[in-house]
């Protein structure tokens, strides 16, 4: 079956996995309650000038911003903007001049209610490219708000930034049930055989 029509109508899960100070990546984890996504692609042309006309043009994407609105664990929030609790007391961390977040993997499962579909789609090399943020603090509110996270999703080891499967046209279960807890490129890879 190949699916035509997608149109998404909620988002049912995110996850996102760390780069361990090792160079591995740990186990992906909940990121939280996503209420946005948003990506758009940076793109860099190339043209073919005839005087001061443009003959030829080739644009490539060469990144996706991604824009992020949620709530988000904790930890995960530690983790995204690199805070530490290095020399400090049990329970206080920090942020300073010399804080870099942990660089990630973000998964996102989106759902099509009207079809009964559900899309996985995955970011594999994502840095934060918004700096710190604090959630906004507002007293007495009837909706508690949400915490916009912005980063970059930059080419893995083959190429590519960005992957989806619509999970009524895959066909191997393990790479629906692990697309959250161990995305990967040898995930999604096809696997000739002899």
């Amino acid at each position: 079956m190949t699916v035509t029509v997608f149109d998404t109508t909620d988002i049912s899960h995110a996850g996102i996995r760390f780069k361990q100070s090792d160079g591995t990546y740990g186990e992906g984890t909940d990121f939280g309650l996503v209420g946005t996504m948003e990506g758009e692609g940076e793109v860099q042309s190339v043209q073919k000038m005839q005087g001061a006309r443009i003959i030829k043009q080739k644009s490539k994407t060469t990144k996706i911003a991604v824009t992020v609105s949620g709530h988000i664990p904790v930890q995960v929030a530690r983790d995204y903007f690199g805070m530490t609790n290095e020399k400090l007391k049990a329970g206080v961390y920090s942020a300073g001049i010399n804080t870099l977040g942990k660089d990630f993997i973000f998964t996102v499962t989106a759902v099509d209610d009207f079809e009964g579909n559900k899309k996985l789609m995955a970011f594999p090399n994502c840095s934060n490219s918004g700096g710190f943020k604090i959630t906004p603090l507002e007293a007495a509110v009837e909706e508690v708000a949400m915490l916009e996270l912005t980063f970059d999703s930059l080419p893995d080891s083959a190429d590519q930034f960005y992957y989806e499967a619509i999970v009524a046209d895959t066909t191997d279960p393990t790479l629906v049930e692990q697309w959250h807890t161990n995305f990967s490129r040898e995930l999604v890879e096809l696997v000739e055989t002899v």
